[in-house]
């Protein structure tokens, strides 16, 4: 989609994904070395009794699924930003869904813009997980 193809409070579901423990554990080790996602006893005195996964793991998971959809197709130039808001810790076995909206657009130039696209996720229990607000600039087609 064009930028100009954008309406904000367009809405997309995202399709659901389950979160595993070994890729919880995978990711860690590469990218976020912190005990409450790969240490067993550590995680389990603290306040969660489990390991927890990766913050940025659990968005990416379902920003995959977002951008497999192709929603944004090939008039997506690249990422500009994104803020990520964190308010449910994710388990090994809980399954995220997201909605995507377009929260706004800004048109730059005359040949592109920025969409921003807000996230939010929730687990199996309707709990909120965490929200992102990412800034994507997007290719404008000249009318």
């Amino acid at each position: 989609m064009y930028l100009n193809d954008l309406k904000i409070d367009m809405e997309f579901d995202i399709p659901e994904v389950v979160i595993t423990k070994e890729r919880m554990q995978s990711f860690a080790e590469v990218y976020d070395p912190f005990p409450m996602h790969l240490d067993e006893e550590y995680a389990a005195k603290s306040r969660y009794g489990q390991l927890i996964a990766p913050g940025v793991m659990t968005f990416m998971s379902v920003w995959a699924n977002f951008m497999r959809m192709n929603i944004l197709g090939e008039e997506l130039i690249a990422g500009k930003s994104t803020k990520i808001e964190w308010f449910k810790a994710v388990y090994a076995g809980d399954t995220l869904k997201g909605t995507a909206r377009i929260s706004n657009i800004t048109r730059r130039n005359a040949y592109n813009g920025i969409a921003e696209i807000t996230i939010d996720i929730y687990n199996q229990h309707g709990e909120y997980v965490l929200k992102d607000v990412t800034e994507s600039v997007m290719k404008y087609r000249e009318e």
